[in-house]
């Protein structure tokens, strides 16, 4: 057990391995590697959120706005495809678009010292209400096939785009785990007056983690128009929260500092393994958000009873050494006994 809460990796691979076995023991028909593809590809823009989430969460913030820039960013890609750019054009006017809406949410929080929550509530509305008035309500149909073939499998099943998701979460993940860059976010998040003292650029680091985010939800939106081949009004309702709850699922602690992008990728792709399994089982779509929340509450349960016992654990370990005796083969130095008082 302790083991599994150290390396929440670990514990979540295990999960979706767990699922797996379930489904082919249900229907030994799913046992292939066109069904892990398929999970892999309704994962995709899930993954994007969640490794951005991670940045972010890592600093001991939250983003409550990357579904409205998930949107604002499909719309982005559609209308410059329609209005006759070049795929990469519209691609890289999607990507500024994202990165101007994170770096503003991080603005919003290292400028004017706004919390997080507060701020990215705000600019959830705000990005929401512009894609809007961009499209006059309306959907963004008519895209491109050169958009759409990013999205077809083309080696072992895996398409151009999910490749590229491979590579930024592989890259991701060494950064963060390998790199004094990478370290910085752990410790803003760990302990915010210690990073300083420790010569961290604590507001830039945090600038990075919002834009780096937005960029990823620009990603996300492409992949989404890639995917559906048209971009509806309401393209990207509700995706922060399956973002942050991946990211708790893999690992991500709320309170900063804890976590890896490896475990926010596991996190993404597991619970849409959730949303896949009620789909090849024709279970009806409302029981998707109830099964999804009651795994996340489930985890969030157990997570909190582990870190208890380990706390217990390691604070009978602490003061084992101030108990008389000799434990474990080391001396051991008792408490000094009293002197008795002479009345």
């Amino acid at each position: 057990m302790k083991m599994l809460l150290r390396n929440r990796e670990l514990s979540a691979l295990l999960a979706i391995l767990a699922l797996f076995a379930v489904l082919v023991a249900l229907n030994p028909a799913y046992f292939s590697f066109q069904t892990l593809g398929m999970i892999f590809a309704s994962s995709q823009i899930l993954i994007l959120l969640a490794l951005g989430a991670a940045m972010v969460m890592l600093t001991r913030n939250i983003d409550v706005s990357v579904g409205s820039t998930v949107g604002l960013c499909a719309i982005a890609v559609g209308v410059a495809l329609n209005s006759g750019y070049s795929l990469p054009v519209a691609m890289l006017f999607a990507l500024t678009i994202g990165a101007l809406a994170g770096a503003f949410n991080g603005f919003l929080v290292v400028g004017l010292r706004i919390p997080a929550i507060v701020a990215t509530l705000g600019t959830l509305g705000l990005y929401r209400g512009g894609m809007l008035l961009w499209t006059g309500g309306k959907w963004i149909e008519g895209l491109p096939s050169s958009l759409k073939s990013l999205s077809e499998p083309a080696v072992i099943g895996i398409s151009p785009i999910g490749f590229g998701v491979l590579i930024l979460a592989g890259i991701g993940a060494w950064i963060f785990s390998r790199t004094l860059f990478g370290r910085d976010f752990y410790a803003v998040g760990d302990n915010l007056a210690a990073a300083r003292q420790l010569g961290v650029a604590v507001n830039r680091t945090r600038m990075i983690a919002f834009t780096l985010n937005g960029v990823l939800a620009a990603c996300a939106g492409i992949v989404f128009a890639s995917q559906i081949g048209f971009v509806p009004n309401q393209t990207g309702s509700g995706l922060e929260m399956k973002a942050i709850a991946a990211c708790v699922l893999g690992g991500i602690s709320l309170l900063g500092g804890t976590g890896t992008l490896v475990g926010a990728f596991l996190g993404a792709f597991f619970l849409t393994q959730i949303d896949t399994v009620l789909v090849l089982f024709k279970l009806p779509a409302w029981w998707n958000d109830f099964i999804a929340g009651l795994v996340l509450l489930g985890v969030l349960v157990l997570d909190g009873r582990l870190r208890q016992a380990l706390a217990r654990h390691q604070r009978a370990l602490k003061y084992s050494r101030f108990q008389p005796g000799n434990r474990g083969g080391k001396h051991v130095t008792p408490f000094p006994k009293r002197k008795k008082e002479v009345a």
